[in-house]
């Protein structure tokens, strides 16, 4: 019989190298696995936070703004994807997927752009959203 020893050492090195990759997930598991969901917010509420948080609220302004750049190179994207794949094509699937995934492209380079324009990688843009949402769980539960 085979040993059963180094598979099972394998899958274990499997499962240490990607949690170490997707550790930022265990910041968010005290607001996804809840038997309650946790009360959608307003754009009031989030500005309340960024004006009572001197420290993370400018950081969470900066991510707010960069989302805007994810939207507009969306939108240019696919319009321009999906237009180039109509005007050579004449093809209604193929200008449908060169929509989406114009759209996709279109999201990441705006996002890029938006991290080279506003400097994000300056800023901590999880640890903002985090205490938000532990400022957010404090305000509507009282803990």
């Amino acid at each position: 019989m085979a040993d059963n020893t180094q598979g099972s050492s394998f899958l274990e090195g499997y499962k240490q190298f990607w949690s170490q990759r997707f550790s930022f997930l265990s910041n968010y598991s005290q607001f996804v696995k809840r038997d309650q969901p946790i009360r959608s917010w307003s754009s009031s509420d989030v500005e309340e936070f960024i004006a009572s948080d001197p420290v993370h609220g400018p950081a969470l302004r900066t991510a707010r703004e960069a989302v805007q750049f994810g939207l507009a190179g969306s939108a240019l994207g696919a319009v321009y994807t999906a237009g180039f794949a109509w005007k050579y094509s004449k093809s209604l699937h193929g200008a449908a997927l060169s929509l989406v995934a114009g759209g996709v492209f279109g999201w990441t380079f705006g996002h890029e752009v938006a991290n080279h324009a506003l400097q994000l990688y300056r800023v901590d843009t999880l640890a903002a959203e985090v205490k938000f949402l532990e400022w957010w769980k404090t305000k509507n539960e009282g803990y």
